[in-house]
């Protein structure tokens, strides 16, 4: 007889088999897998008293943290849906998801207290994760209040809905992606085997929990006996700290967060360190620095509407042997489908593949386990992406030779110049081998002859200096001269979403303003 799936299993088979292991490591407390097991019935139980049942959405608004942790386990164990929500958006924006998701808890930071308090009169009910906010009920006393015998989750079917994730709103509100026991299951299945996280791993949290499940990790270390390591605040000095003190195996990250760990090194790792980017193509010179400091690099995509992984750039042995540079190029490409990800196909307008050359352009789709329920209370925008069972990412990408693939652009990021398609990812994997650029971007403004033409936002590395004209000739030389930027612009940082992702409509935004084309 068939059970519905669920990442629930791999939380049961922890808490069997791991129950004398080291499960968490939150600050200065250290729990067992029995110990946490036992915290996580106790916020089931506080939950099941405050009214939450079955199908029921409690949103948590926190950073990556022991309570934030608990409730991806406690809220679905008793049939709830968990709404993790984003640590960087304005009151507004929370108004909206609590009233679009139906929230009936919220679970917050005091820390963060401050960015929902002008809604007071219109939030569910409140619980702070820690003593704060005058007047709300503590979750920390709350369990202690609560008995700890084991309860048997509740599962109704593999395809109800396990969380509720809200994507990044740009020129529209955000939309909440349903995702299901059978994807996130799935998910993290595929994390755990091709980021090779095992009994023994000590995984470290510095993506964002709330960013898709923090990519699944908060249920696939569990499920081999590995060992969760939080990390509130992520900078590069905290991240080699944890690195030494704990004996950190795996992190994962955006390109952005690979940055901080290369300005902060003061010397390679003296361990093996595999860390998992994605959330924007790499470029080559971040994956070569980081190998050179000792750490592996494994380059995965994907969306929060896939759960989010769908491929891997993966290695096979023979290419460990290649030079750093070789390596870094390759790795920077998106790679193949993931053991269980389904089927991913690159496609031209008309539904036709495209040629496996390495120039035929066209955009990603996928069917498969992995692909959202849809979107909540929004059946038109599901349409929109998931056609004729296919789900369509937006991102233009070619596929090589190899079979793997390589993003060359969100399709809203392309730069149309003079007719030619020039990819803004091609010309920042440029300017990052630029000795003094620290970080970049490129995007689109508006030329009166050529209609747009690239134009670089750039960071300067501490204590280097370049001029606009450096920038330009460098580029020049390792481009067609109609990809280089035609100005450069330096900034002392790039605006970005709380999972690492350049928000280049804010960049595009003041020099489009006045223009017909449509900024998003």
């Amino acid at each position: 007889m068939n059970t519905p799936l669920s990442p629930l299993d791999l939380a049961r088979r922890a808490f069997k088999y791991y129950d004398y292991r080291l499960a968490v490591i939150d600050g200065e407390r250290r729990l067992t897998y029995a110990e946490w097991a036992r915290r996580i019935f106790r916020a089931v139980r506080a939950l099941k008293r405050a009214g939450i049942q079955a199908g029921d959405r409690v949103a948590a608004l926190m950073p990556n943290t022991l309570p934030m942790l608990d409730l991806f386990y406690a809220v679905p164990w008793l049939g709830a849906v968990l709404v993790p929500l984003n640590t960087r958006l304005a009151p507004d924006d929370y108004a909206y998801i609590l009233d679009h998701s139906g929230s009936r808890l919220l679970v917050v930071d005091p820390d963060l207290w401050p960015l929902v308090e002008p809604l007071a009169g219109r939030l569910p009910p409140v619980w702070a994760s820690r003593p704060g906010p005058a007047g709300l009920p503590d979750y920390e006393s709350l369990l202690l209040a609560e008995p700890d015998d084991p309860l048997d989750p509740v599962v109704a079917d593999e395809n109800d809905t396990v969380t509720l994730n809200y994507t990044s709103g740009t020129t529209a509100r955000p939309k909440g992606v349903e995702l299901t026991h059978r994807n996130l299951l799935v998910n993290a299945v595929d994390f755990a085997y091709h980021l090779r996280v095992e009994c023994g791993s000590v995984y470290l949290h510095t993506l964002p929990m709330f960013h898709v499940n923090g990519w699944g990790g908060v249920w696939a270390v569990s499920g081999v006996g590995g060992v969760h390591v939080t990390l509130p605040k992520v900078t590069g000095p905290a991240i080699w700290e944890q690195i030494r003190a704990h004996g950190v195996t795996h992190l994962c990250g955006a390109p952005a967060v690979l940055a901080m760990i290369i300005q902060a090194a003061s010397g390679p790792v003296d361990h093996p360190v595999l860390v998992t980017t994605a959330g924007a193509p790499p470029p080559a010179a971040i994956i070569e620095q980081m190998e050179r400091l000792g750490f592996q690099v494994l380059h995965v995509y994907g969306l929060t509407e896939v759960s989010p992984f769908i491929t891997v750039s993966e290695w096979v042995p023979e290419e460990r042997r290649w030079t750093a540079e070789r390596r870094a190029v390759r790795a920077a490409r998106q790679g193949i489908a993931q053991l269980l990800a389904g089927e991913i196909r690159v496609v031209h307008p008309d539904g036709t593949d495209v040629r496996e050359d390495g120039q035929d352009l066209g955009e990603i789709i996928c069917r498969g386990n992995v692909v959202m329920k849809g979107y909540f209370k929004q059946p038109e925008e599901t349409a929109k992406v998931i056609r004729d069972g296919w789900f369509y990412t937006g991102d233009l990408a070619v596929v090589h030779p190899d079979h793997y693939i390589e993003i060359r652009d969100r399709a809203k990021d392309v730069i149309i110049s003079g007719g030619e398609n020039i990819s803004s990812v091609e010309v920042e994997s440029v300017l990052y081998r630029h000795p003094a650029v620290a970080e970049a971007a490129v995007i689109g403004v508006p030329h009166e002859k050529w209609g747009e033409t690239p134009k670089a936002l750039v960071v300067l590395k501490p204590g280097a200096s370049a001029t606009a004209d450096e920038i330009i000739a460098f580029c020049r030389e390792h481009l067609a001269h109609f990809k280089a930027p035609t100005s450069v612009e330096f900034l002392p940082e790039l605006p970005r979403t709380a999972s690492g992702k350049i928000q280049k409509f804010l960049l595009r935004e003041p020099y489009w303003r006045g223009h017909e084309k449509r900024v998003n």
